[in-house]
């Protein structure tokens, strides 16, 4: 992740403390906890009203009480990066989809695996729920954020995503 922010947040969840950084307009991370640690837990929090809103916004969503975000948000990526991150922008809470689908959606049919380096690569994970993209099959096959499988299976479960045995 770049060092390069203007605004840093963090807060607690049930899956771990949250840092969010922003450019005082918009969110443009999101990280969650892994190991212990943050990847900018040396710098100092200084926050903004959009970065305030956001945790106000995911209280509610971890509390059962929010199901859509209404955030600004700023992507840094490639075109094909940008496209996937705005198709799971564009899934509801409670929705998921396949590598397969979202290739076919954003017109890249078998890409699977380059979509799956874009949706591990979204940089605000959660309020562009990359969590909701599963296998064909159904199975969670990974999870770049948190603690990975366990931090991805949280949130599907919580939002009553059911899952291939």
């Amino acid at each position: 992740m770049s060092t390069s922010f203007a605004y840093l947040t963090r807060m607690s969840s049930p899956i771990g403390r949250l840092e969010l950084t922003s450019d005082g307009q918009a969110i443009t991370s999101l990280s969650i906890e892994r190991g212990g640690h943050l990847p900018l837990e040396e710098h100092p929090e200084r926050s903004t009203p959009v970065l305030e809103r956001a945790v106000r916004q995911l209280d509610e969503y971890f509390a059962g009480d929010r199901k859509d975000f209404d955030l600004p948000v700023s992507f840094t990526g490639t075109a094909f990066q940008r496209a996937v991150w705005q198709r799971l922008a564009d899934l509801e809470y409670g929705q998921f989809t396949s590598y397969g689908e979202l290739g076919l959606e954003i017109g890249r049919p078998g890409s699977g695996r380059a979509i799956g380096g874009a949706v591990g690569a979204n940089p605000i994970p959660i309020i562009i729920g990359c969590h909701r993209v599963l296998a064909s099959n159904g199975k969670i096959t990974g999870y770049s954020g948190g603690e990975g499988i366990p931090t991805k299976l949280w949130l599907l479960t919580h939002e009553g995503i059911m899952l291939a045995a």
